[in-house]
């Protein structure tokens, strides 16, 4: 995958190992995530692409808006967003973290944390928890603030908490890639809405890449589990 100002690449899939082993298994994806007007809808969809790119079957996912159709009315965008999401994209269900080998948070920051909409998706998933379907899945996290210092890293950490409780693989992305160095955030991809405005192509670069880094990675987990139970 090409793009300009060098930050999108060509990078592929891994070879077929030359021993037959699952080093080319379809590593699953899902992609969480609840976005307010647009721009974690916008960050998700880059990092489905790069997901897509490294070879992953993935499933995009929203979580469903808790706020009242009269708060989300002083924000047009927000209510168009709403409307738009509910009618194009398909609303988050716990089977879809069960089926995925990786999984990515996408959340705005909330006073320096995740939103309640998408805390709420994630306190339901005690179930799956209690039966270990959660445990060693890579998972990953992304947001967006309206401003500089509004949070992005703390939202960040404090999303992916519920991963240490799982017992997941955490996945930050570092400085991996030059869309990393750029923004600067070895956390994971993020956005600054200066303004209102909408994920820039260095933020929708690095959404790209840590989408495709998550799949790289699930890919390893997941091929590694099925060569141990091969024997």
């Amino acid at each position: 995958m090409t793009g300009s100002g060098g930050y999108l690449d060509d990078r592929t899939s891994p070879d077929l190992d030359r021993f037959g082993r699952f080093d080319r298994m379809e590593p699953k994806i899902v992609i969480v995530h609840y976005s307010s007007t647009g721009n974690l809808y916008r960050l998700a969809q880059a990092m489905e692409a790069g997901a897509v790119g490294a070879g992953a079957e993935v499933r995009l996912r929203r979580v469903a808006e808790l706020a009242s159709p009269e708060a989300m009315a002083y924000n047009p965008k927000w209510a168009e967003h709403a409307a738009f999401a509910e009618a194009n994209v398909t609303l988050a269900a716990l089977d879809d973290l069960a089926w995925a080998d990786g999984i990515a948070l996408g959340t705005p920051t909330r006073f320096g944390g995740p939103a309640a909409q998408l805390k709420q998706f994630l306190d339901q998933t005690g179930g799956l928890w209690a039966k270990g379907q959660l445990a060693d899945k890579v998972v990953t996290a992304f947001t967006s603030a309206s401003t500089t210092h509004g949070g992005l890293e703390s939202t960040i950490l404090a999303t992916l908490n519920v991963a240490y409780h799982w017992g997941s693989i955490i996945l930050p992305v570092g400085y991996t890639h030059a869309a990393f160095t750029a923004r600067g955030n070895p956390y994971g991809a993020s956005h600054v809405a200066v303004k209102g405005s909408e994920p820039d192509e260095i933020a929708l670069a690095a959404a790209n890449q840590q989408g495709h880094r998550l799949a790289t990675v699930a890919r390893w987990v997941a091929s590694g589990r099925a060569n141990l139970a091969q024997g």
